[in-house]
């Protein structure tokens, strides 16, 4: 009887580390992984400027032991000021001008320009929300009939093309996970498009996490 109570209780310990262990692993890892991040990015920004910051504050005795922390912690300093004035200079001086030539520049460059204007576009359309299109969400069926997706309402469908089906077809782009800017470009009706209240953010968002952020729950979709 005793043996039986000791196994159960060595059981249960077990179970216990078990779940102490997994709830312990979850609160670290997403620690763990902004830290990587934050130093791996760190790192990325100020390596090409490491050598030239190391040599002047070796000059000017700095401890050794800090020289990598106090250079870092300069070049990143520098960085932020550099870009906060060109941000600056960009929207209120000619830096903006020399912007536009090298816009005009790419767009007349073979090939390059196709990739470079239709790049631009999508992204400008998908995070600027300052354009009309991708203003709705909307859930449906792709690529076969079990299957559901979330695409981005981009427009009505070439009239040529509602004119060839007799139906009033919506243009709709359905972007492939995790990066959005890719995609299928699909024109289907609009009586097989649910909508969705939801926006174009939290579906993207949705997309870039491959499922794992959810977008927050408000009203059933509904179609239109």
């Amino acid at each position: 009887m005793q043996n039986s109570f000791t196994v159960s209780a060595s059981l249960s310990n077990d179970k216990n580390m078990k779940k102490y262990f997994l709830a312990g692993l979850v609160t670290l890892l997403p620690l763990a992984i902004s830290v990587w991040f934050a130093r791996f990015l760190i790192d990325f920004l100020t390596s090409p400027f490491l050598g030239l910051a190391t040599h002047s504050l070796r000059a000017l005795y700095v401890p050794e032991n800090l020289i990598r922390i106090v250079s870092q912690l300069l070049i990143l300093l520098v960085l932020f000021i550099f870009v906060l004035g060109l941000g600056f200079f960009a929207r209120r001086f000619a830096i903006n001008l020399l912007l536009k030539a090298g816009d005009k520049i790419l767009h007349k460059i073979p090939l390059i320009n196709k990739i470079y204007k239709t790049s631009k576009d999508l992204i400008q359309a998908l995070f600027s929300g300052e354009k009309k299109s991708f203003q709705h969400v909307v859930m449906l069926r792709f690529p076969y009939e079990a299957c559901f997706v979330l695409g981005l309402v981009a427009r009505d469908a070439p009239q040529n093309c509602s004119a060839s089906t007799q139906e009033d077809l919506v243009t709709i782009y359905i972007p492939t996970t995790p990066n959005p800017t890719t995609g299928f470009l699909v024109m289907r009706p609009k009586s097989d498009l649910i909508y969705l209240d939801m926006h174009t953010e939290e579906a993207i968002k949705y997309i870039v996490s491959c499922g794992v952020v959810a977008p927050p729950h408000n009203k059933e979709g509904k179609a239109e």
